[in-house]
């Protein structure tokens, strides 16, 4: 079994504050795009404020509050049990597209001596919060990072051995108000692609 990490508790401040996770996408909340994403996963773990719960999902918060995506990270990482999953998804709440990601991504095994699968954006970008990582080795980089308030995702994640995958579009985000205006109101992929772990 995969288990999941969403992250969602940032202050959104492209957004001017607004509630990110909760914002409305082609109907439905931005968060629920990810969560459709890995509804077979076990757990799901939401790092973030009291919103996010939804049946099945464990919500933890960073700490310190607003500390940052790698703060994130930690928290929901600590909400895993030790021994289990070995494998757990990285996704930020803002991936209107999230399902189809994760079926692209959840095709692409993890090679041995790798920590992981990212996706690649169609401008060559690693999406360091749109993939598959080892526990251990997000347990590792953690342990590395040592103060993880404030910490970027590339320090965290960049000296992971990562296997990349080309996802183009898939890993459209969506966090300004001018991208959410022009995201189209007749996607179809949040019924579609959802991972079983």
């Amino acid at each position: 079994m995969i288990g999941a990490i969403v992250l969602a508790g940032g202050r959104a401040s492209r957004l001017g504050g607004a509630d990110k996770a909760a914002v409305s996408v082609a109907g439905r909340a931005l968060v629920d795009y990810a969560y459709a994403a890995v509804s077979g996963c076990s757990p799901v773990v939401a790092v973030g404020p009291a919103s996010l719960a939804r049946p099945g999902v464990t919500v933890v918060r960073e700490e310190p509050p607003f500390g940052g995506p790698v703060a994130a990270v930690a928290a929901g990482v600590a909400a895993l049990e030790p021994d289990e999953p070995d494998e757990v998804w990285l996704l930020a709440c803002d991936l209107p597209r999230a399902p189809a990601l994760v079926a692209a991504l959840a095709g692409a095994a993890i090679p041995t001596g790798r920590d992981g699968v990212v996706a690649v954006d169609g401008e060559g970008r690693m999406q360091w919060l749109a993939g598959r990582y080892q526990v251990a080795s997000l347990r590792a980089a953690l342990a590395a990072v040592g103060e993880v308030d404030g910490a970027s995702m590339r320090r965290l994640l960049a000296p992971l051995r990562l296997r990349e995958v080309a996802v183009g579009d898939l890993a459209i985000d969506l966090d300004t108000w001018d991208a959410i205006a022009a995201y189209p109101a007749n996607e179809s992929e949040t019924a579609e692609g959802t991972s079983d772990g």
